[in-house]
Formats: C-alpha cells, structure tokens, sequence
C-alpha cells in the first residue's frame, strides 16, 4: 500500500483583504494594526518558512512550505489545508501536521487577527481539526480494511467510480486512487474539506442555540425567582445578546462562500468524476444554512424577550425596595417631628449621643433587613409558554 499524501485543514470565514495580511505577516512579520513587532517576529520565525508564493487560480491563495516538508495552502475565502507526503509511520505524520497547525499556525493566526470583534468563548479554542484525509494509490480493499482497524475505526460508508474510491471512517477519510490524477483528486480534498468545515461550523451555531434556549428555558420553568438573582441573570441574559448579534452577522454572511464554491465546482472539468458527491452537497448546505438562519431568528426574538421579562422584574423589585425603605424613613421622620414637640431645646449630653447612636444602628439595621427581604423575595414569572419541540 502507497501513501500519496495526508491532509487536515481548517475553516473561518475570511476575504482577501485577510490573506493580504497574512501574506504580509508571513513574509515581513509586519501587521498594519498595532501589534506586538516582537511576538510578530518570534510567531513568524516558529512557523520554520522555506518557501513562500501568493497565486491566483478559481482562487487567490498563499502557499508556503515548511523546512520539514510540510506544505500550507491558506485560501481567500478562509479555508486552510495542509499537507504532506508520508515519511515514517502514518500516525507519526500526522501527529507532525496536528502539532504544527495546532501550535504553530493556528496561535499564529490568531493573534494577528486578535483585534476587533472578539470570538464568543462558546466558540473559542475549538479543536476540530478531523478526519484526516488520506490518499493512497491503487491499494487493495485488505490493505483499506487494515488501515482503518489500525485507527479503531467503523467504516461509515464507501463510495466507488472507476477512477477513485472513497472510504470514510471516523477520524479517517481515505481517497483510493485507481486512475484519477493526482491533481484532481487534491482538488476533491479542498472542496470535501470546506463542505465538511462549513457544516460542522453551523451545527455548533445549531449547539450554541440549544445551549442558549435551555438556560434561559431552565430560569423561566422554575416559575419565579428571587429578587437578588434577577440582575445576575439579567446581565447572563445581555451577554448571551451580545453573543447572538456576533454569530448573526457569520452566518448572514457564509451564504456567499457556498455561492462561490459551487460555481467553481460547477464549471472545472477536473471535478466531473466527482460529481456524485459533491452535486448537490452545496445546495443542502444553503437549505441548511437557511433553516439556522431562521432558528437564529427564533434565538434572538427569544433572548429580547427575556430582557424584557427580567428587566420588568428587576424595576418591580427595585420599586419594593424603594416602598420599604420609604415606610422605613416615614417612620424615623415622624419620630424625629413628635419628639421635637415634646422636648425642651437639645443638649449636648453623654446620654444625647448613645440615644443618637442607638436610633443610627436601628435605621442601619432595620435598613438592611428590609433590603435583605427584598432580595429574597420570591416573583412571578409571567411569560407565554412554549412547548418544546425539535430543535
């Protein structure tokens, strides 16, 4: 059996006006924002560059390789793939492109893109970076079968044409070429990569709703709550808002990055062979893309709401502090005028100032407790029931 070459990659949207200072960072070590110049040069220097190019094809893209002969291709549109040919043990190679993405690359890109919008924490430090996509040339169906039991893999489906064959397991994604150019088989990967990126980042936009819905849901089952939790909640509440607004303005934008796949696909005679797996990938990706944009919707009128609800309760119980502290304060006056009336003009005296300071420490005391009753206070939680369907 013959390992033509290995593959893993990555996926966030990004337009050329990124991989223009990415080709900057990787050739200068240089950034137009105002970022460490230092921690620019030492990132730069990690990545171990023995080549670098900037090319335009369907699209324009940066490739460099590393001394060790592990080969980067980073795309206009975000998508990253790396590569390289097969020098020991299988899983010593790819072990080599994980670390080097993972270490190098990855914290490399992060940080020069580490101004502006920040990435929500439910999507930071995302590791995903299976199946490893692995070619091989003319090998038998035992030499497949083994390959997949070395990695403790199920073969999840198999698909078969004259030139190439497909097997997919878990971590593994294995492309048996019988006749196929090479060249177009490395197309294939970069097109599979991306549709495999693009989904598996809008079912964590799916996860990240369920994860939203129910901790909300979780608060308003409960049918009320204490007053001293509702800012709390509040403010966990405005920050899942401000989470929702980041991920809408992703995913309104992700329709245009299937548009110009497909018509790449559509048009390169390269991919004919494969066109019974990837023919109608992009389209269930946009009927995809549409149903979360839709249940994003949802989310956002759903968290607006909940603003609404808690900010309600929150006047509401400020209003019963407000009242009892008022009923507090009357008395104290009303004891402060009948006392005027009923004594000769004050004088400083010992048993004046403990008489102050007793009354200072009942207000104070009383003060508290009032506020302390407040808090834990129980309010309704009025809102229209929704029942749970699929989500």
């Amino acid at each position: 059996m013959t390992i033509q070459k290995i593959y893993i990659r990555g996926w966030f949207q990004r337009t050329t006006l990124h991989l223009s200072e990415i080709y900057d960072f990787l050739r200068d070590a240089e950034s137009p924002l105002d970022l460490d110049k230092e921690k620019l040069k030492t990132l730069q220097k990690a990545l171990g560059i023995h080549s670098l190019e900037m090319n335009i094809e369907d699209f324009e893209y940066v490739k460099l390789i590393e001394k060790q002969g592990i080969e980067i291709t980073i795309y206009e549109d975000g998508l990253i793939v790396l590569n390289k040919n097969p020098e020991s043990k299988l899983e010593k190679d790819i072990k080599a492109l994980t670390s080097y993405y993972e270490e190098k690359l990855s914290p490399a890109l992060s940080y020069i893109f580490s101004l502006g919008a920040p990435v929500p924490k439910e999507l930071a430090n995302i590791k995903t970076i299976y199946p490893y996509f692995v070619v091989l040339d003319n090998a038998t169906k035992e030499d497949i079968e083994q390959l997949l039991k070395d990695f403790h893999q199920k073969k999840y489906f198999e698909i078969k044409a004259d030139s190439f064959e497909i097997y997919r397991g878990d971590i593994l994604y294995i492309i048996n070429s019988l006749s196929e150019p090479f060249s177009n088989i490395g197309q294939f990967i970069n097109e599979q990569i991306f549709i495999r990126e693009f989904k598996g980042q809008v079912h964590r936009y799916l996860n990240l709703h369920r994860l939203i819905w129910e901790k909300i849901a979780e608060v308003k089952e409960r049918g009320e709550i204490r007053g001293k939790d509702i800012g709390t909640f509040k403010n966990e509440i405005e920050s899942y808002n401000k989470t929702i607004n980041f991920i809408e303005a992703r995913i309104n934008q992700m329709g245009t990055y299937i548009h110009t796949r497909e018509t790449i696909f559509k048009n390169k005679e390269s991919l004919r062979h494969f066109a019974n797996v990837l023919q109608f990938r992009y389209e269930a990706l946009s009927d995809t893309l549409e149903y979360i944009k839709d249940l994003w919707t949802m989310t956002k009128n759903y968290v607006a709401s909940a603003i609404k609800l808690f900010e309600t309760l929150q006047a509401q119980s400020t209003n019963n502090s407000i009242q009892s502290l008022t009923v507090v304060t009357s008395m104290g006056v009303g004891a402060s005028i009948l006392s005027l009336f009923a004594q000769k003009p004050p004088t400083f005296t010992l048993f004046g100032m403990m008489y102050f300071l007793a009354l200072a420490i009942i207000g104070y005391t009383t003060n508290r407790a009032m506020k302390s009753i407040a808090m834990k206070r129980m309010y309704k939680i009025r809102d229209v029931e929704i029942a749970k369907n699929i989500k």
